[in-house]
């Protein structure tokens, strides 16, 4: 993956939020996570020690203006198939909406042939998002396990 390469084809961008609205968001009680910030009213969570942990410091954190925990269907291409990020947050830094990150959570629990194929995707990850950059504060691609993570990156 060293050598993979993405680039951006004309010089119009957009973003579909109607993907948001037209698509229903589906959980169990047990997995969701009642939110004020998120995009949606609930939040649905894979792991109770990572990710249900991540969105609670996501609420509480008053610099976190809004996040979304990415749906399934949210997809970056990459040479080994679909990758689906974790989450999109938006932080406010030194009074202004600074930076959009697309955030990547993940726990200790894979096999090693799975985390070399998840590291290698994740690889894929940041050179779409440094390939999309458009403004001043473009999206940025980081894995973070924590809020701190998250904000050391800011």
């Amino acid at each position: 993956m060293d050598g993979i390469k993405y680039q951006r084809i004309g010089d119009e961008y957009y973003y579909a939020q109607e993907l948001f609205e037209q698509e229903e968001l589906t959980g169990y009680l047990k997995n969701m996570l009642t939110s004020t910030k998120s995009v949606y009213e609930h939040v649905v969570y894979d792991s109770p020690d990572v990710e249900r942990t991540f969105a609670e410091q996501l609420e509480k954190n008053e610099a976190v203006k809004v996040y979304a925990k990415l749906p399934g269907w949210f997809k970056v291409p990459t040479p080994l198939g679909t990758y689906n990020p974790d989450w999109a947050v938006l932080v406010e830094k030194d009074g202004a909406e600074r930076l959009y990150f697309v955030v990547e959570t993940k726990g200790g629990l894979f096999t090693d042939d799975l985390r070399r194929t998840e590291d290698a995707k994740i690889k894929c990850g940041k050179a779409h998002f440094n390939a999309l950059k458009v403004s001043e504060t473009p999206a940025k691609y980081i894995v973070a396990r924590t809020i701190d993570d998250l904000m050391a990156n800011c």
